[in-house]
């Protein structure tokens, strides 16, 4: 399978994706907030904040895993990305969140994974970079690994979605 059929767009609510797991761009607390990660624990219940509870947390640009619940998909891989203040480590820490999840999903036999565009809601990362990051690093990690098999970017709102399409068409074409 070319990696051109491995990485998707797809606009539409995350928390409705029947894949393997969802990404959810948490908080440091992992108790959940606002934007994705709201909607997220609304969603899986609160049988996910009670598992949530006994992680102790995450730091920024790592990740943890946790199941489902009453989602459709059957794990939720949590990853914390930095709040944009335009320094060298924002993108580090960013390249780190996808990367520490693709990693988990690996090392869980996860096959199809789908991300939200992490710190791009209230952390106020720009778009137009963060959707570079998340395609260059699951492209690049994707060529040297069979697993996971398809990565679904997720967006909520068609320009995002436009953005992102954009940038993958670009890449592959």
């Amino acid at each position: 399978m070319s990696l051109k059929d491995r990485l998707e767009v797809w606009l539409g609510d995350i928390t409705q994706l029947a894949v393997d797991a969802i990404v959810n761009a948490a908080n440091t607390s992992l108790l959940g907030g606002g934007g994705v990660d709201g909607a997220i624990h609304r969603a899986a219940g609160p049988e996910l904040l009670g598992e949530c509870r006994t992680i102790g947390g995450c730091p920024t640009g790592e990740a943890r895993l946790t199941k489902g619940y009453r989602l459709p998909a059957r794990y939720v891989i949590h990853t914390v990305g930095p709040v944009y203040r335009g320094r060298p480590e924002d993108s580090r820490l960013l390249s780190g969140c996808y990367l520490n999840s693709l990693t988990v999903a690996m090392n869980h036999g996860i096959r199809t994974l789908a991300f939200p565009a992490i710190s791009c809601g209230v952390y106020g990362y720009p778009i137009a970079d963060a959707s570079k990051i998340a395609v260059d690093v699951c492209a690049t990690f994707m060529q040297t690994h069979d697993v996971p098999e398809k990565v679904i970017f997720t967006l909520f709102s068609a320009a995002d979605f436009d953005i992102y399409t954009r940038y993958l068409s670009n890449r592959s074409g």
